[in-house]
């Protein structure tokens, strides 16, 4: 989901010529922005919020996904911040406990504005160190017209993970078609896919006082009904991240699958017969459940305009600008905050409801200071078990003895 942002360099700039002090140049706060261009939506907000701070710049540096986060670290770590910048809130801790990024304070009235845990995915040591701007759930879809050919019921989805394997295996010997996509490449969102299914069984990976807590009988049925519904997915799970397993999906070629709003938007594109609801749920689940993951805007410490930058993400964050924003179209995102507006929307869009019900009962993205090894390791786990080169239980005795050194 990590959208990147941009930066453009200087923070404070005065013109040359002292005689002419009324012509000192704007503050800037400068923004590394992720993506290929700056959203409308924000264009409108920036010179809103420009227009009420006179003497201020919002300087927005668009820079491609695969380059701004690491863009925004690098300078950072030579002394030279931008001022603020799109990152995967799971990133936090790491700039946090190297001092490179600054707190950024939240009231009990904002963070009680929020759905439940979304501030949990920016907190770290009792502090929030981002201002959530982008936030992505998964439900199930599945294509009403496989279950009919497999003999299923196509208006009624899997309520269980016993049922969704079962359904899958159907499917695949009814109709020839994979029942489930599985994406398992080396890829972020195979780590991602996982926790989907720990948080619908109440599992967890790391604790509040960060002791790894993933050896658990939760988490280890997670795995193991990964390896059961493996032999009905698509073939080749190795081979394709969430976005690809969604296109096959798209094509009619799958039974069911999980992903973001941005599937429901696509789909309304197509001629496929499809269906929508929340995550099955694995025996010891307490309610719908679903990984929570959030990008935010982090506030770079040592560009001299912390406070105003703060100041800026809150407002473009905001209610008003956040709630244009988010549920504009096919971008994948789901509300950050209940309100009158979402309430319209599902009402108009119904789709939206599964995706909000997973809330409740949902985790967030774990904190580790090195996130990619411990994302790296829960490929390694994942893939591992889907390939059969390990036992679940083995697999899951192994990453969690990994993932220690990463916490």
């Amino acid at each position: 989901m990590m959208k990147s942002i941009t930066l453009l360099a200087g923070t404070l700039a005065l013109l040359a010529s002292s005689a002419l002090p009324s012509l000192a140049a704007d503050k800037q706060i400068s923004w590394i922005y992720c993506g290929d261009k700056i959203d409308p939506i924000h264009e409108k907000y920036i010179k809103q919020w420009e227009d009420k701070n006179p003497g201020w710049k919002i300087a927005p540096e668009v820079v491609g996904w695969a380059q701004c986060q690491d863009k925004a670290t690098t300078l950072a770590a030579a002394g030279t911040p931008v001022a603020m910048a799109y990152v995967g809130s799971r990133t936090l801790k790491e700039f946090a406990e190297n001092d490179l990024i600054v707190p950024v304070p939240m009231t009990d009235a904002e963070q009680k504005s929020y759905y439940p845990h979304i501030v949990d995915t920016v907190t770290f040591d009792g502090k929030q160190w981002g201002v959530p701007i982008a936030f992505s759930t998964k439900a199930l879809y599945w294509n009403k017209d496989l279950f009919k050919q497999a003999g299923l019921d196509p208006e009624k989805p899997p309520k269980t993970w016993a049922e969704e394997i079962a359904f899958a295996k159907q499917i695949k010997e009814k109709t020839g078609i994979a029942g489930y996509g599985l994406p398992a490449k080396t890829f972020d969102n195979t780590m991602h896919q996982f926790m989907h299914w720990v948080y619908t069984n109440n599992g967890q990976v790391i604790d509040k006082d960060g002791k790894i807590t993933m050896d658990s009988p939760e988490v280890l049925a997670a795995l193991q009904a990964y390896k059961d519904i493996t032999p009905y997915s698509v073939e080749g799970a190795t081979a394709y991240e969430q976005n690809e397993i969604r296109a096959i999906f798209l094509d009619g070629k799958v039974g069911m699958i999980q992903n973001s709003s941005g599937a429901a938007t696509r789909l309304m594109k197509t001629n496929i017969h499809w269906g929508i609801t929340t995550l099955p749920l694995g025996p010891s689940a307490k309610g719908p459940g679903t990984l929570l993951i959030t990008d935010s805007l982090a506030i770079f410490k040592g560009s001299g305009v912390e406070d105003k930058a703060i100041e800026f993400a809150k407002f473009i964050t905001s209610p008003g600008p956040q709630g244009e924003y988010e549920l504009q179209g096919d971008a994948g995102l789901t509300p950050l905050r209940p309100s009158a507006q979402v309430d319209e929307f599902v009402k108009a869009q119904p789709f939206w409801k599964p995706l909000i019900d997973g809330i409740t009962y949902g985790g967030p993205e774990p904190m580790f200071k090195d996130y990619k090894g411990f994302q790296n390791a829960m490929i390694e786990m994942v893939q591992s078990v889907v390939t059969g080169k390990a036992e679940p239980a083995d697999a899951l005795k192994k990453a969690s003895a990994a993932i220690e050194q990463y916490k």
